[in-house]
């Protein structure tokens, strides 16, 4: 298969970036799209060009990092997935396919496809820690969780923290991932000491970092690799609501 690429190419996120028109021949339908890149990087560097850059890991789908926008799509248009489990047979020989990163306030560039999502870690890191002692594993029945509960949390903790919900989002919001890591928590009874103050801190967290606000579009579920429930929203909205309630009785 054969494809036109349009790929976004920045030095540094002080001068400006533009599109640049590369060709990736030969490329086997069964190749995921972060192969065929690495197909073009090694062409680029025997023609002693300057490799596209791209953040990549697991290629499972599990960590995240491969945060990519493909034709105007966060990850691309096989959801629910990540872009590098995205393959070339999802396209059409001799298709153009456009390349870039995500687009966020929050979200600044660092070089071509690289984005620093370190305010993703920021919100997280303002939710602190749960209570649960540690050491030897505690009988599994000494605390019981409902199933429902249970499951609900597990699918919350499902997210992988890859940003495709606020690069997907008009308005760059981070509802989708902080609901889940809010409402993960706030499920389980390991997490219900702290929850008030927890949803408070990540919900200011997220304002200071620049997200903006959840206007119900729900273009993050569409296309959230994880397939989290937009329900996550609505069981943070509560948490906040109540917490800032007591919070104004107690001051």
């Amino acid at each position: 298969m054969n494809f036109l690429l349009k790929v976004w190419r920045q030095a540094n996120p002080k001068i400006e970036g533009k599109m640049v028109d590369y060709e990736a021949a030969n490329i086997s339908p069964n190749t995921s799209l972060l192969e065929m890149l690495d197909v073009v990087n090694e062409q680029l560097v025997e023609r002693g060009e300057e490799p596209i850059a791209f953040d990549s890991d697991c290629r499972e789908g599990i960590c995240g990092v491969c945060s990519l926008t493909i034709n105007g799509e966060a990850h691309g248009s096989d959801h629910p997935s990540a872009v590098c489990e995205l393959y070339m047979r999802r396209f059409k020989n001799g298709d153009t396919i456009y390349v870039e990163p995500f687009r966020a306030k929050a979200f600044p560039i660092i070089k071509d496809l690289v984005v620093d999502r370190s305010a993703l870690d920021r919100v997280v890191q303002a939710g602190g820690f749960i209570s649960a002692r540690t050491g030897s594993a505690p009988e599994a029945n000494s605390i019981l969780v409902p199933k429902k509960d249970a499951d609900l949390a597990m699918e919350a903790a499902a997210c992988i923290g890859c940003g495709a919900c606020v690069a997907a989002c008009p308005n760059a919001s981070a509802m989708l991932f902080t609901g889940a890591k809010v409402s993960h928590l706030a499920l389980l009874p390991q997490g219900a000491p702290e929850h008030r103050r927890r949803v408070l801190s990540m919900v200011r967290a997220m304002d200071a970092e620049g997200f903006g606000n959840c206007t119900n579009i729900y273009e993050c579920v569409a296309v959230c690799p994880a397939d989290i429930s937009g329900s996550v929203m609505a069981k943070m909205y509560r948490e906040y609501a109540v917490a800032t309630l007591l919070e104004e009785v107690a001051d």
